[in-house]
């Protein structure tokens, strides 16, 4: 991993794809980011403090850009190491939409890093909320008289996950557990499905830099997912740093899309990039 100079506050623009589907937990329900290795804060609560400095990320995505009901997602989050401590705090806040569901969510995270002559490893815990609504009136149903379209499913909900992360300055490796409590997503008033619930997501990620010459640095990344009751899922990415300044990238991932990236540093502490999926 490349250390982030000191001060560093990083934003980072990117429209892309939201894959979200909240049917009897058989499919992927945290949001996907394609440049996850730009901000681990979202996958791995450890990724805390690792620039070293105060460093913040704001995402857009979106997916089919115009049409109504279209899936979309925001993100800001911040995170620095406390001074002269072995610990770092973080915060995100994140906002889904897809059709008719809705989330909102807050989530704290904590860190506790052991430095080694190497490298550094950090343990980290996360706990917050998010605020779940399935708006089923504005759905219109072949039998208007069905009280399963009567009302809408409001619900505040509450999780914790773990991490843990290793990183140097050319190395990371992690592994996480984001959301540990699997929630119901039904309530008393309306019951879709008994078995709708939050389920279980696990996350590795691992990357490493190496120079190809003075001026041109290959880092190549690798995120593999899994929920259970779904197929594990991979993003394979390589990304060029051309004069510390401007950064190329391809990704891969398993069962859906190719994407295409570009990093540009602005300034010592700003940089901007963009995504586009190309689904298969």
């Amino acid at each position: 991993m490349i250390k982030m100079k000191t001060n560093l506050i990083k934003f980072i623009l990117l429209p892309g794809l939201l894959l979200l589907s909240l049917t009897e937990g058989r499919a992927q329900q945290e949001a996907m980011f394609t440049q996850y290795m730009f901000n681990g804060l979202v996958l791995n609560p450890a990724y805390a403090g690792s620039h070293e400095s105060l460093s913040a990320t704001l995402l857009f995505r979106d997916q089919w850009t115009g049409l109504p009901q279209a899936p979309s997602t925001q993100t800001f989050s911040i995170h620095s190491p406390v001074k002269n401590a072995k610990i770092a705090l973080g915060l995100q806040f994140i906002h889904d939409k897809l059709a008719i569901f809705e989330q909102y969510g807050v989530n704290g995270s904590y860190a506790y890093r052991i430095f080694t002559a190497k490298g550094t490893l950090s343990l980290g815990l996360q706990f917050g909320f998010t605020s779940y609504q399935a708006k089923l009136s504005d759905l219109i149903p072949q039998d208007p008289s069905d009280p399963v379209f009567q009302g809408n499913v409001r619900k505040t909900m509450p999780n914790f996950g773990a991490g843990v992360y290793y990183y140097t300055d050319r190395f990371y490796i992690g592994l996480s557990a984001p959301q540990l409590v699997t929630n119901s997503l039904s309530n008393d008033i309306v019951e879709i499905d008994a078995d709708a619930r939050q389920e279980r997501h696990y996350f590795l990620t691992a990357g490493h830099v190496f120079n190809l010459s003075h001026n041109v640095k290959l880092k190549p990344n690798v995120l593999i997912k899994a929920v259970e009751g779904a197929p594990i899922q991979m993003d394979l990415n390589a990304n060029v740093l051309f004069s510390d300044v401007l950064w190329l990238g391809l990704s891969w991932r398993s069962l859906s899309d190719i994407d295409a990236l570009i990093e540009l540093q602005l300034t010592d502490q700003l940089l901007l990039g963009y995504s586009y999926d190309f689904a298969s």
